[in-house]
């Protein structure tokens, strides 16, 4: 009867010791796997057509090793790229992110509404642009000229890109670097002329 008991309370110890540890990894394992960025991404309030066929990448660590993490989203709207846009900002602005007036935004010309943001330790880009209908030339063949059909209609609406960064890896919150000639100091090589001894210096009388 001892020994029964013995091995009854330690399979009901083992049982407890697997279910506590079992339940902390369970959701460790779902945070780690989970990124919060996302589900922020995903309570904007942004009507239903302005958030069809969303496509989500990540990259780079979260804890910043090597390089930290970079969130990207696709999206796609029913509507033209100005409507999208402006519903995208609104969402935006409700949700706490606040206009980022910064060079480099973006890197260089492009079509459509790019604008940027902050929020607490996050930077995001959004941008908005008409789709890409037609597909590049397969071969170096130009590709054929679709003939009208309803099909064209996908063709409509606007594509959505959303790039949120840590703002530590966003070259773009620290200092720019300065061509001001007055900043480089002097020059630790003078000129030198042709006589070597240059001018001697009089003694006093």
């Amino acid at each position: 009867m001892r020994e029964r008991r013995r091995l009854r309370m330690a399979i009901l110890a083992l049982v407890s010791l697997v279910l506590l540890g079992a339940v902390p990894l369970y959701f460790g394992l779902r945070a780690l796997s989970h990124d919060p960025v996302f589900d922020t991404l995903d309570a904007l309030a942004v009507p239903s057509w302005a958030a069809n066929d969303t496509v989500d990448n990540v990259s780079g660590s979260r804890w910043c090793l090597q390089d930290c993490r970079l969130r990207e989203r696709t999206v796609e709207s029913e509507k033209a790229w100005k409507e999208t846009a402006e519903v995208y900002q609104q969402a935006l602005g409700r949700d706490g992110w606040r206009r980022w007036k910064v060079d480099r935004c973006p890197e260089q010309p492009v079509k459509g509404s790019y604008t940027c943001w902050r929020r607490d330790e996050l930077t995001l880009d959004l941008w908005v642009r008409d789709p890409t209908c037609v597909p590049p030339p397969v071969g170096g063949e130009p590709a054929p000229t679709p003939a009208p059909t309803p099909a064209a209609e996908k063709c409509a609406g606007s594509l959505v890109s959303v790039k949120v960064r840590n703002a530590i890896d966003d070259e773009r919150t620290g200092p720019q670097p300065s061509t001001d000639p007055s900043l480089t100091g002097e020059d630790p090589y003078p000129t030198l002329t042709d006589d070597p001894l240059g001018e001697l210096t009089r003694s006093p009388s």
